[in-house]
């Protein structure tokens, strides 16, 4: 692959995450202000139906039917976990703590991928897996003074959403990615609107409250669309450990948006983190190479 397709997926995969992480920092912003059903269900809304008005204008639209497929539940399911465990975390912990825990999912999903799908895992890559949740454990500081309990539904956070991914390698391809997202995105709406009135009921919403979860609604959605320009355009073992890029955004959003001061700790545990994860790719990259070389050149088929 050429190197300019390599250096397109890098971009598209930071702006990614530069999306992904500002979204973050709006839902953040106006946690104060709605309860998390109401931020779910208000940018819910708005996500679905810019989702289905793309989705038509290209075609991918399928019957109900379609995505009533157990694994489309399941992602679903686990999709709604990460929700609403994800947004009730952001608004008790510093941004950055929570930029830099988020950074550990590759990790995670590696993880996952051994214990329930079999894939093989060598005791590097299990070496970096474990030192990568200890940087997890040195920013959590786990202690009287230090922990904090809504860390755990961050952790849980990190569960969810990578059962979701690793759940997605599973669906098959013939159902479009934008079917799948609308219908998660609409069951998502649904159970913030279900979980309105246990969480507080519904609270007037002005400008200052709105426009945030507008603007998150559009990142969303763009992050997404980057994420899977990247993926096709360049390789994925170069383009993915650009994901952690995020973290930039995360430090600098918390420190400039929301005066925090990150301690020593939080950057130690994030370069541990960070460093894992990169050591992870490049073995899991080696491997593939190791794989692509055992099964030799593609002969063409002759008559």
């Amino acid at each position: 692959m050429a190197s300019s397709d390599n250096s397109r997926g890098a971009l598209f995969m930071s702006l990614a995450m530069a999306s992904f992480t500002c979204n973050d920092a709006l839902v953040k912003s106006v946690t104060s202000s709605l309860s998390v059903a109401q931020i779910i269900t208000v940018r819910g809304i708005m996500t679905t139906v810019l989702v289905f008005f793309v989705a038509r204008h290209l075609g991918a639209l399928r019957p109900l039917r379609v995505v009533m497929q157990p694994l489309i539940l399941l992602r679903t399911f686990f999709e709604i976990g990460a929700t609403l465990t994800f947004i009730s975390a952001l608004g008790r912990i510093d941004f950055a703590n929570v930029s830099s825990i988020m950074q550990s999912l590759p990790l995670a999903v590696t993880l996952g991928a051994a214990l329930f799908l079999q894939e093989p895992v060598g005791w590097r890559r299990w070496t970096a897996i474990i030192v990568g949740f200890l940087g997890v454990l040195i920013i959590l500081r786990p202690t009287a003074d230090g922990f904090a309990p809504a860390s755990l539904l961050l952790l849980a956070a990190v569960f969810f959403t990578s059962g979701r991914d690793l759940v997605t390698r599973r669906i098959v391809a013939d159902v479009p990615s934008l079917t799948i997202t609308l219908f998660t995105a609409a069951a998502n709406t649904v159970v913030g609107v279900i979980l309105i009135v246990p969480m507080g009921g519904w609270q007037p919403m002005e400008l200052s409250t709105f426009l945030p979860l507008v603007i998150a609604a559009l990142l969303v959605f763009s992050g997404y669309q980057a994420v899977i320009m990247s993926m096709r355009t360049g390789e994925i073992s170069f383009v993915a450990p650009f994901r952690y890029t995020g973290l930039i955004w995360g430090l600098i959003i918390g420190v400039l948006f929301f005066g925090e001061r990150p301690d020593v700790f939080v950057f130690l545990g994030a370069a541990i983190i960070i460093g894992s994860g990169l050591y992870s790719f490049y073995r899991e990259s080696q491997r593939r190479r190791r794989i692509a070389a055992e099964a030799g050149p593609v002969r063409p088929v002759t008559e």
